[in-house]
């Protein structure tokens, strides 16, 4: 049987040859969120970066659904994956719609021309974000957390069996974090995608991750499931936090009480 999914082995990433993390093992498989967490600079966004085939690995190698990913086609890799990264992108005239129903070209002839059936595609993945009412919007006019929802639609509507993004948490507030969790969750539920994403939210990395994997250069410095990295001897070390400043009972960092005040 093919094997599905994404994965790495031996996986060295980094810029202009020089390494930033090395040895990655790392396995995503259908129906699975694998959370990537750790601090600023740590070299998240470049592991995903070469996951996504944006860069090219030091070393070792990625597979989708067991194919190494540097051999598939710019249009073979739309087919099987979906990629969000936090890069601003920018736009002319383009509506959200618009936008949206980018995701649906691999799927689409030459002419990139959406039938009925790729705009009913289009439409549930807005409506699914609950940003049906923005279609007509220009998307450089809207605000910072409707575009990431806009954006999010466009990667469901890609319907990859693969989905990588970094920090799609960003510019939502609570209301939109959970519903964006809740559709992750749904996703890779119900429709067995291979979810693999950054989040700097430890509440939120903790209650929707199957796995989460700790990230502190130049290794990998831990993984496990959420019960296991969620405790604080993992994360003080891992963020460098004064004992006593984060509470496994919330998920949350705390400040110590201060005396003499």
């Amino acid at each position: 049987m093919e094997a599905r999914g994404l994965s790495c082995a031996g996986l060295s990433v980094g810029y202009d040859g020089s390494e930033l993390i090395a040895q990655i093992e790392l396995e995503v498989r259908p129906g699975r969120i694998v959370t990537l967490i750790g601090p600023n600079g740590a070299g998240k966004s470049t592991i995903l970066k070469t996951l996504a085939g944006y860069l090219e690995p030091i070393s070792g190698a990625a597979y989708v659904s067991g194919k190494p990913l540097g051999e598939l086609s710019s249009h073979e890799r739309a087919l099987e994956m979906s990629v969000m990264l936090t890069e601003r992108l920018s736009t002319e005239l383009l509506t959200c719609a618009d936008i949206v129903e980018a995701g649906r070209y691999p799927h689409t002839g030459r002419l990139g021309v959406l039938d009925d059936a790729d705009r009913a595609v289009v439409d549930e993945a807005m409506r699914l974000v609950a940003v049906q009412d923005l279609a007509d919007h220009d998307f450089m006019h809207v605000s910072d957390g409707q575009r990431q929802r806009v954006l999010l639609a466009r990667a469901i509507c890609q319907e990859p069996s693969v989905l990588v993004l970094d920090e799609p948490t960003s510019y939502l507030d609570i209301k939109y974090q959970i519903d964006l969790l809740q559709i992750l969750r749904k996703l890779a539920w119900e429709k067995q995608v291979a979810i693999v994403m950054s989040l700097h939210e430890l509440q939120l990395a903790r209650i929707v991750s199957d796995e989460v994997v700790c990230i502190k250069g130049p290794r990998v410095f831990a993984s496990g499931t959420p019960d296991e990295i969620f405790v604080p001897e993992v994360i003080d070390e891992l963020y460098d936090l004064p004992a006593g400043c984060y509470d496994p009972a919330t998920g949350a960092v705390v400040i110590p009480e201060t005396r003499g005040r």
